[in-house]
């Protein structure tokens, strides 16, 4: 493998191209404008195409168009920008097209900012589109993470023939890590993708209308696409949860700080650990549900969000036998150490 000291944009970009992505359309906005910067010029040396649409909607659709034809596909934007890609995700899912969608999130609602936050939690894991529809939704916390879980994403959008979401921030975006880049894979146009020749079967890949029963019994499929995740695909990482009282539930860059704070907070004698979830979704409950209830007094939900979005997940998991607390900046305020630690001072002064 290639190390390289790297902006997490762009290496989001390179991951991608070594993944075998081979086409990118998408149009610019802030914080994630490096990932198309890239691209423009680096897909031209392998092979592949990059377009500049007039619009965040053009770009999904061209992805879509892509997509049908095998090519292993990719759009990118920043929370506002992946509202208007919504119908078009919503529709390649409904055609079993796999593309990969990052989302390098910015603060909001409305148009926000351009500063980072994870306000987009809610949207990537519950309603990303119309129709019901569910993505792989992964959520990196180091720019490492991001190249990883960025490679891995076209793998399982063409095992799977959907739609996978990236949902980084801007503090990932931006940052600068040294990377071990994934080795170059190719992707074979799989059986059912178009090839624009005379002599092709009809294919129906771009449904338009279909009849209530068709379209029910492809409901079901996808309903056992989503029990298969929950078995086989949750991701999460357990940080010093062997003897914790206070448990921390954070992910992305929170996460990230939440482990300095967990190294400070441990050196005064707390026993706190992190659980982080790594798939939003599927999201990890059985690990929530799992921790010992004899000994976890408190779970502390950190976020650059208010509310805390992912609360309503914890909530199941934990089933009601742990109480719950959060603590959150937003607004694009990125949270600093000082201020998890107090709260944790203030969770475990409340415990006695």
């Amino acid at each position: 493998m290639e190390r390289k000291f790297m902006k997490g944009n762009e290496a989001i970009a390179e991951a991608a191209v070594r993944a075998g992505c081979k086409f990118f359309a998408g149009y610019p906005i802030t914080p994630q404008n490096e990932i198309p910067e890239y691209l423009s010029w680096r897909l031209r040396e392998v092979g592949g195409d990059f377009v500049q649409a007039e619009s965040e909607v053009s770009a999904i659709n061209m992805v879509y168009g892509a997509a049908s034809s095998g090519k292993p596909s990719m759009t990118s934007s920043s929370s506002t920008g992946i509202s208007l890609k919504a119908e078009g995700m919503s529709y390649l899912a409904q055609a079993k097209l796999p593309a990969v969608i990052i989302n390098v999130g910015r603060c909001g609602p409305g148009l926000g900012g351009i500063l980072p936050a994870q306000s987009d939690y809610l949207f990537a894991t519950k309603a990303s589109g119309h129709g019901g529809f569910k993505m792989i939704v992964f959520a990196p916390s180091t720019v490492q993470e991001a190249v990883d879980l960025t490679y891995k994403s076209f793998d399982y959008a063409y095992r799977d023939r959907n739609p996978v979401m990236v949902l980084a921030d801007g503090v990932v975006g931006i940052m600068m890590e040294s990377v071990e880049l994934p080795d170059f894979k190719e992707i074979k146009a799989p059986d059912w993708a178009l090839s624009g020749t005379e002599n092709e079967e009809l294919k129906e890949i771009i449904p338009m209308c279909w009849s209530g029963e068709d379209l029910e019994r492809d409901n079901i499929e996808m309903a056992k696409m989503f029990r298969r995740w929950e078995e086989n695909d949750v991701q999460y990482e357990e940080y010093m949860l062997e003897d914790a009282e206070i448990v921390i539930a954070s992910y992305g860059t929170s996460a990230r700080i939440c482990k300095t704070v967990i190294k400070e907070a441990r050196k005064q004698g707390i026993k706190i650990g992190m659980l982080r979830p790594i798939t939003l979704n599927p999201f990890p409950y059985k690990a929530f549900e799992k921790l010992d209830k004899s000994i976890v007094r408190k779970i502390l939900i950190v976020e650059m969000t208010i509310p805390s979005q992912m609360i309503e997940d914890v909530e199941l998991g934990v089933k009601g036998q742990i109480e719950i607390d959060t603590f959150g900046r937003s607004g694009g305020v990125v949270i600093s150490p000082e201020e998890i630690l107090n709260k944790v001072l203030e969770v475990k002064e409340g415990l006695k």
